[in-house]
């Protein structure tokens, strides 16, 4: 194999960032390792003319759908504001559909999944896209099994991206895949960047994440949660602070945070102990401690369960590379 020829398919009102975040990866690889199997990167479009992108930017496709034909390396569909449009139109999708069948990794970057979905390439598989629209997704396509918090997702020869710049980590891990972690180390370095963040890393923070709760005690308490996790965060504690009874404390934070006191306080206690993790050196026991876990194996399972990823292994990816 003389080149991996990667190719990124994008549409009108594509987002830029989808599409760069791949192609400088992809450049960056061959300029700084210049690997014995380079990457050849091409941008692809219906018809094979210019691309104006969401922001309004113009870029040139080199080649037409129409016309590309395999065996390629990796096929990755770029997301974006259009691509509904681009999910319905059957010609585009049975491109992507037919070119999926000659590559050898296909991909996707944020809402791209909504084009891999419509050529029926991610049934029965497991995917991701951007976390505000995951539902949708999993809505119009009931044969996905989406999830919506990692940040990439790989099943079998099929990769799905969360929104925008992980695309970055997506293709950071298929130079690693391709070429080796000091390739994509270096790489990573140029960036400025992580080596690449965990693919099971949530795209989004519990208390981004979670809505407003209109409860005036309940956001007090959610507050008090997130200043004090090492506290006494027991329903039966919280619910004295609030002045109501733990059942019907349960409701509130049911009803108005999608989830039980005690589910939440587990998961903004993984949350607290991601964030110190990744700004200090403290042991395991100490950052257990901190983040109101009784061990250091105690927060391992919370965080294994939350992140998918041990503790110790967060930690040295979330290191400056």
């Amino acid at each position: 194999m003389a080149e991996r020829l990667m190719v990124v398919v994008g549409y009108e009102a594509a987002e830029l960032l989808d599409i760069a975040c791949v192609t400088t990866t992809l450049a960056m690889a061959n300029g700084i390792g210049a690997p014995e199997v380079p990457y050849r990167v091409l941008l692809a479009g219906p018809g094979g003319g210019p691309l104006v992108c969401g922001s309004g930017l113009v870029l040139g496709s080199e080649r037409s759908l129409e016309r590309l034909t395999g065996p390629l390396d990796t096929l990755i569909v770029s997301g974006g504001t259009g691509y509904e449009r681009a999910a319905s139109d059957t010609r585009l999708v049975g491109h992507v559909r037919r070119l999926a069948r000659e590559s050898r990794r296909v991909a996707s970057v944020c809402t791209g999944a909504g084009v891999l979905a419509a050529a029926g390439l991610l049934d029965g598989r497991r995917a991701t896209t951007h976390w505000r629209f995951a539902r949708l997704l999993a809505e119009r396509h009931p044969k996905v099994a989406v999830d919506p918090d990692p940040i990439y997702v790989r099943d079998g020869h099929v990769y799905t991206a969360a929104g925008v710049t992980s695309a970055l980590d997506l293709t950071l891990a298929f130079v690693e895949e391709d070429h080796g972690t000091e390739l994509a180390r270096q790489v990573a370095r140029d960036l400025v960047v992580y080596l690449q963040r965990p693919a099971n890393q949530a795209q989004m923070s519990l208390f981004t994440a979670t809505p407003s709760a209109p409860d005036d005690g309940v956001r007090a308490l959610v507050e008090h949660i997130a200043a004090h996790p090492d506290d006494d965060l027991s329903t039966a504690a919280l619910a004295a602070r609030a002045g109501v009874t733990p059942r019907h404390l349960t409701r509130l934070f049911t009803e108005q945070l999608g989830r039980a006191p005690g589910r939440y306080v587990r998961q903004a206690r993984t949350e607290a102990a991601a964030h110190v993790l990744a700004s200090t050196t403290l042991p395991m026991a100490g950052v257990a401690a901190r983040c109101g876990f009784g061990s250091a194996e105690a927060l391992r399972q919370a965080f294994t369960e939350r992140f998918g990823i041990a503790p110790s292994r967060y930690r040295a990816a979330m290191r400056p590379a």
